[in-house]
């Protein structure tokens, strides 16, 4: 009998070894797919027997704190601006690795995605203000502009070995990309009336974020705390308290206390204390020395590790799995009446959103790719062609999550127009994800060898 077949399953997580960028598409894929069953449930739940009971739940306020000094807001504020500030968390420190050690490290790889990214987010705006250029319908804007990093590599990951590797690579650097863009929008232009003394504590609390991190503090739990102190000032500044994430992310250290050669050195010492303590006495419940090793070697193993790298890990499982999940429970439920659909799809707000998600995308995104090869600025990589950029292009009007994030902070104050935008953000989904599926399997083919600049 082959000796591997004694191998338990859990053993064999010792030899399935997943770059950062593996890991993140697998997470990311896998919670696409949870993120689109919930919006289902959401959605028959909206219009079914039970949909006074969910909009009921929603409004159901809580309260947190003591007396003197409480938070009280609905379920529903409590998950978008609560949860989600883990979210925006997820998306920083995203961001950080890639501009530090990933896709966007590099100027020459980082420009056609940034560009990309650039052209997504600015053409989309353009087609909604052409339809809607005034009124409270002008302050849904910016929903066409995201890009759904989880539903767009779910969808695309579906193709398999259809598409190269270096095309969900390609996506997660465009969409990261156009996160940023999405949080500064959030930031500079759906913010409230600003509260100055509680902007001057948010900005205290960082100014101590940043100095643990120039102190080489590498525990986390000081920058956690700090971090909720940093949330309640956001909070009560006006500014989106969800942007406290994003904050926070880039003050974790991206250095790890232990170099490579350092933890080699080390270990290889400890590994050979190990042995000799384990032949002494095999049972580590009785051996005390040998449970102090391990956890030494335990230890080092965690510092040789960034900070930031860490809390990405640990912190993407109940990003992707809970918190998401959530968000599109609460907020994916639209009642639909099919004896009004004709006029909710044919509402301008809907009309610029599906326009601007679905044919600004593409034109955004394809469009400036296509100039930037041409123009000599940057070249596709090597086994990738237009005919995927187009499919990347479409899969980018897949504007789920942040799209109706933003949707609910510019119509906060008007809910009829708040629903029209999130049935456009779904039927815009809808159609790019599908169109975008079906192009690249009609179209691509990771063998073929077709020059990347035709």
């Amino acid at each position: 009998m082959n000796g591997k077949e004694h191998i338990a399953p859990w053993e064999k997580a010792f030899d399935r070894v997943l770059t950062p960028l593996d890991e993140f598409i697998h997470r990311q894929t896998t919670s696409g797919v949870l993120l689109m069953l919930c919006a289902l449930v959401a959605l028959y739940i909206a219009n079914s027997p039970w949909s006074e009971a969910y909009h009921h739940l929603l409004e159901i306020p809580v309260t947190v704190g003591t007396e003197g000094f409480q938070l009280s807001k609905t379920l529903h504020h409590w998950i978008n601006d609560g949860l989600m500030a883990v979210f925006f968390f997820v998306v920083g420190l995203e961001l950080k690795r890639e501009i530090l050690v990933g896709e966007l490290a590099d100027p020459k790889q980082a420009i056609l995605p940034i560009v990309a990214a650039i052209g997504g987010m600015v053409v989309p705006v353009l087609f909604y203000m052409a339809i809607n250029p005034q009124g409270q319908a002008f302050d849904g804007w910016g929903v066409p502009m995201a890009t759904d990093i989880a539903f767009a590599l779910g969808a695309l990951a579906l193709l398999g070995n259809r598409i190269p590797k270096s095309l969900l690579t390609f996506l997660v650097a465009l969409a990261i990309v156009d996160d940023l863009g999405a949080v500064l929008v959030i930031a500079l232009f759906y913010t409230e009336t600003i509260n100055l003394s509680a902007l001057t504590i948010a900005a205290i609390t960082l100014f101590f974020l940043i100095a643990l991190n120039l102190g080489g503090i590498r525990r986390p739990l000081l920058y956690v705390l700090l971090g909720v102190v940093l949330w309640v000032a956001m909070l009560k500044s006006g500014i989106h308290a969800t942007l406290a994430g994003i904050f926070l992310a880039f003050t974790i250290p991206m250095r790890p206390k232990y170099d490579p050669a350092r933890f080699l050195t080390q270990i290889s010492g400890l590994i050979e204390q190990i042995k000799t303590t384990h032949q002494r006495e095999e049972n580590i419940v009785r051996n005390d020395q040998l449970r102090a090793q391990i956890r030494a070697l335990s230890d080092g193993i965690l510092l040789v590790q960034a900070p930031a790298q860490v809390l990405e890990r640990k912190m993407h499982l109940p990003s992707a799995y809970l918190v998401i999940p959530i968000f599109s429970l609460a907020n994916a439920g639209i009642p639909i009446d099919w004896s009004s659909l004709g006029s909710i799809i044919t509402h301008p707000v809907s009309v610029g959103i599906t326009a601007g998600l679905v044919a600004g995308k593409l034109i955004g995104i394809a469009g400036f790719c296509w100039l930037t090869v041409k123009l000599g600025l940057s070249t596709l990589p090597h086994d990738l062609n237009f005919k995927h950029i187009i499919g990347v292009a479409l899969m980018g009007g897949i504007g789920f999550t942040m799209s109706i994030f933003i949707a609910e902070l510019g119509f906060a104050q008007h809910p009829e127009d708040l629903l029209m935008a999130k049935t456009g953000v779904l039927i815009a989904s809808v159609i790019a994800g599908v169109s975008g599926f079906v192009w690249l399997y009609l179209t691509a083919d990771n063998t073929d060898g077709e020059d990347s600049e035709k």
